[in-house]
């Protein structure tokens, strides 16, 4: 018996994901991994063509990487209670969970203040999928 493919079972992917409207209802959290000397802004909204707006001071913990090529060891930190985090080279990583947003926002988008990149995992998913089958996440 061979490994099972991870796409649609355990996760979800979203590789070029700044700026982007991503849905969170089919599943229970997003860790968002984002390179480039940036600022990276967590929004929320009750509908994907929304007013997006802060959810809250809800990003206290990152895990920081000084490597994007995963030559480098990643580091737990922790951070003043904020919507945004601040990395100056290297991997930044935060999850943003449903049960932290306001109730009714269950869409997000994370925001680079410059060049930066962000990439969206999405886990915990509500239901697992073929990949063919999975939701568009950004509708």
């Amino acid at each position: 018996m061979g490994a099972m493919e991870g796409l649609g079972r355990v996760f979800n992917v979203v590789p070029i994901a700044a700026g982007a409207a991503l849905s969170l209802r089919d599943a229970g959290g997003i860790t968002f991994v984002c390179t480039g000397n940036d600022t990276f802004t967590l929004t929320c909204s009750d509908s994907f063509g929304g007013s997006y707006a802060t959810p809250g001071n809800t990003l206290v913990k990152k895990i920081t990487n000084t490597a994007t090529n995963g030559t480098a060891a990643w580091v737990t930190a922790t951070q003043s209670a904020s919507n945004a985090v601040t990395i100056a080279s290297g991997t930044v990583s935060f999850y943003v969970s449903g049960d932290s947003l306001p109730d009714g926002k269950s869409y997000v988008k994370v925001s680079a203040g410059a060049a930066g990149l962000v990439t969206a995992v999405f886990h915990d998913l509500t239901v697992g999928r073929k990949p063919d089958n999975l939701a568009i996440v950004g509708a």
